[in-house]
């Protein structure tokens, strides 16, 4: 090693130190120690000295948090513990009953201890760091699983790439929330206006977009922050037993939290820093939406469990939503990708929440009844956050006298099929699932899908381009295409259009329980395509099966039944099917076999995680050959649970029901004792 090799190595390695300690003191102390001209000189020096001697970078180099090249997609990572949720608290009760219910359940009267933060209007994350070095940003996702977004995480400033001081446990999970402060998004959207780029709405959006980007110099520029509040997966390492102890060791260790941050005795404490911060809210520097209030003690936490997936220890007080009163002028009938019809109110525009709406939810019939609503009224309408904007009372004194009653529409108003509304659910659909416009994306995805049709080659964006160049319409109209059609298109080509009508060709064999699982009947999932095929034994039975004969099936509740039903009592539907028949889709009926005596009979099974000697679907085969029902989600009804590799939710909840669990091995010794072998 040369000398100047050596003396450039302790350089960097003080200039590293001290940008570090700079960065430590800017972001999470919120006390600079030296002017901005001094830390960009740091800055330079040590990036000369790397692109000089590129041996000395080293990954948590402050100069390497712009290093990855731009991305194609986000690879999925499962949480090694879930990411809850919160429950939620609107008014002053909802949180005293909240206080009320933690001391009964663990039998107190003395007043809890609660650590209280502000609920920041950001992004969750997951940051991992092992041995202090930080190797994974993942997203919340739906909280058992998210993107890995590392790149863009290690794009944000205050989030040290190494952990400072010592005594941080060897793996360390820390969760938090990514955000953009206000003066960072003003800044952003006076940009882009001068530009005429598109702004953001507002800077929990901008937070959500900068994070998704593909290009992590993208995200680099947008001067995000994340404040930590609290720690998920742990191991090598203890840390203190309160909420706030780990709070204040996570600072220690350089990473920020909320300076807001207190610790309080009882529930009315809670009220009062509540009502304290809410006074606050408008001259902080970054959004907020309410207040987060945890037991502080962990050995509480633990005692108290957790629900649903929300635990039992914490709860969010959300703060008044931002309210404006208009006139509703009109309410139109929109039909979703699964034919759920919705009540959309057109309104008078008006500036709420920052934003100029127009337009708001009114979620079903129902509700309009409820609020007993018209045309022509004066409303009030909410908008908090991002949330869609929602009409949440009637100004009757307002009322005009030629105010209109709002009348649901019988028929789809986009394919003209009966809207139904079934006993016992609050939402109207349109029974045309396999013909209607508005859901001919979904259902044509869906009936090409892997577990379907099986239909190699069709994916999502290209059934997007066949039915934008009206090539396509319904799930009958895939099997009219033409190589000379689909060669046509961009980015596809001969090779590439012959081999999906050769897709398409093997897919016109196929089995009875998968084409009635490609019809995309609501409630009708794998599982049930299965139970209903293997009872009925062919699609002739099956179409003229009363709501009677239906609810003799297994499983099959009056709802199932209902939608079933009306699927096979449209026109369209049965149109569609009779197409897809008379170009060569086919299958064999299936013998009907009792189950009765086989050893599993009337017992509900799911299976999770990965298997080593099977697929998930060939165990599922294995246990509806000994009369189970392979079913999709874990309830209190669940006989039991086949838990393989990295199981993830579903075994959670399991346990927490007290359902019978089989690892791989256990459950493999039970088929055999299961068959007599």
């Amino acid at each position: 090693m040369s000398q100047e090799f050596q003396a450039a190595s302790e350089e960097a390695m003080g200039l590293r130190a001290a940008i570090e300690d700079h960065n430590y003191r800017y972001y999470v102390l919120d006390d600079p120690s030296v002017p901005d001209a001094e830390y960009d000189r740091l800055m330079q020096r040590l990036r000369q000295l790397e692109a000089r001697f590129p041996d000395l970078i080293t990954p948590d180099s402050p100069t390497q948090r712009v290093g990855a090249m731009p991305s194609d997609s986000f690879e999925t990572v499962e949480h090694r513990l879930p990411m809850l949720s919160l429950d939620n608290a609107f008014e002053e009760q909802d949180l005293l009953d909240f206080d009320r219910r933690v001391r009964d359940r663990l039998k107190r009267e003395e007043e809890v201890v609660y650590c209280c933060e502000p609920k920041l209007d950001g992004i969750a994350i997951s940051v991992w760091y092992e041995d202090g070095r930080l190797i994974r940003g993942v997203t919340r996702g739906d909280g058992t699983a998210g993107e890995d977004i590392t790149p863009n995480v290690k794009t944000v400033a205050n989030i040290p790439l190494k952990l400072r001081g010592e005594g941080y446990p060897g793996t360390l999970e820390v969760r938090g929330e990514i955000y953009l402060p206000r003066a960072a998004f003003d800044a952003y959207n006076k940009k882009a206006l001068e530009k005429g780029d598109k702004v953001f709405v507002n800077p929990r959006n901008a937070a959500a977009g900068s994070l998704r980007q593909l290009d992590p110099k993208v995200t680099a520029t947008r001067a995000l922050e994340m404040c930590c509040y609290s720690v998920g997966f742990v191991e090598g390492g203890e840390l203190p037993g309160s909420q706030r102890q780990i709070l204040e060791k996570l600072k220690e260790w350089g990473l920020k939290i909320n300076p807001l941050t207190e610790r309080v005795t009882g529930a009315q404490a809670c009220l009062e820093y509540y009502r304290s911060i809410m006074q606050q809210r408008d001259g902080l520097a970054y959004d907020i939406d309410g207040v987060v209030f945890k037991v502080d003690d962990l050995a509480l936490q633990e005692a108290l469990g957790y629900v649903s997936r929300a635990p039992r220890w914490a709860i969010a007080h959300k703060f008044p939503a931002q309210e404006e009163m208009t006139v509703l002028e009109a309410v139109d009938f929109q039909v979703g990708r699964t034919g759920a019809v919705t009540p959309v109110a057109r309104l008078h525009p008006v500036f709420v929440g920052g934003v100029t709406v127009s337009n708001a939810t009114l979620h079903n019939m129902d509700e309009i009844r409820r609020l007993d609503l018209h045309v022509g009224d004066s409303v009030v309408i909410r908008r908090a956050g991002d949330v869609i904007p929602q009409v949440v009372s009637v100004v009757p004194e307002k009322r005009p006298q030629n105010a209109a009653v709002i009348q649901r529409p019988e028929t789809c108003p986009v394919c003209g099929s009966d809207i139904i509304q079934l006993e016992g659910e609050v939402v109207a659909r349109c029974s045309g699932g396999l013909y209607c416009a508005a859901q001919r994306k979904e259902a044509i995805k869906h009936f090409a899908s892997r577990k379907a049709m099986d239909i190699e080659g069709l994916g999502d964006k290209l059934v997007d381009i066949l039915i934008e160049k009206e090539l396509i319409s319904t799930p009958a109209s895939l099997f009219t295409l033409r190589v000379a059609d689909i060669a046509a298109l961009e980015r596809m080509g001969q090779k590439s259009a012959e081999n999906l009508i050769k897709a398409l060709e093997k897919a016109k064999s196929t089995t009875l329980p998968r084409f009635i699982f490609g019809l995309g009947i609501r409630e009708v999932g794998e599982a049930t395509a299965k139970t209903l095929a293997n009872h009925f034994g062919s699609l002739e039975k099956l179409q003229q099966a009363t709501i009677e004969d239906l609810e003799e099936v297994s499983d099959i509740g009056p709802v199932s039944a209902g939608h079933i039903k009306s699927f096979f009592e449209q026109p369209h539907n049965l149109e569609t099917i009779e197409e897809l028949r008379s170009h060569g889709v086919h299958w064999q009926d299936i013998e009907q076999v009792s189950r009765e005596g086989l050893p599993l009979d009337g017992q509900s099974v799911v299976v999770t995680g990965t298997l080593t000697n099977m697929t998930r679907d060939e165990a599922k085969d294995l246990l509806v050959s000994l009369g189970a029902k392979a079913a999709g989600s874990v309830s209190a009804k669940t006989s039991f649970l086949v838990a393989g590799e990295k199981a993830g939710s579903k075994l959670t909840k399991a346990e927490q029901l007290g359902v019978q669990v089989y690892n791989e091995e256990a459950f493999l010794a039970k088929v055999k004792e299961w068959k007599g072998e």
